[in-house]
């Protein structure tokens, strides 16, 4: 999920009571911020919000169903997760695919902070930080290409 999200903050009661039911299903509920944690969107491959998973002894399927708190519970206790097909191998959230795009999107927020920080703190022009990140990165390439 995402706080700015209205999607996610119209499901985010029925989550909460989700989770209340948890010990009783005999599941654990979570909930992650991909504003703070954007290694796990880019491992799960979120690109819609909210997002939601069921994980099994490792296994990872999309949950595509209402959201409302019947059937949340329902997908659960009646075991409809059985006949959802898992996440491809590669895609699964512990493959080394994903773990590299997880890589990726931590780069993303580490430019973007040097970005502001350079615009911000400093006060470059952002076409001045944009040349700064081209000649960096073409300065990897030529070191790697070495």
């Amino acid at each position: 999920y995402a706080p700015w999200c209205p999607a996610c903050q119209q499901i985010e009661l029925t989550w909460e009571s989700f989770a209340k039911e948890s010990e009783r299903l005999d599941i654990t509920v979570g909930k992650v911020d991909v504003t703070q944690e954007p290694g796990l969107s880019g491992r799960f491959f979120v690109t819609t919000l909210p997002t939601i998973y069921h994980a099994n002894d490792g296994v990872f399927r999309r949950y595509r169903g209402s959201r409302t708190l019947e059937d949340l519970q329902g997908y659960v206790l009646e075991r409809k997760w059985e006949a959802v097909e898992p996440v491809a191998g590669w895609k699964s959230p512990s493959s080394i695919m994903m773990h590299g795009m997880a890589g990726l999107f931590h780069l993303s927020g580490w430019i973007r902070q040097i970005h502001s920080y350079l615009t911000g703190t400093l006060g470059v022009h952002a076409w001045i930080s944009y040349a700064i990140f081209i000649l960096a990165t073409l300065l990897i390439g030529l070191f790697l290409g070495l």
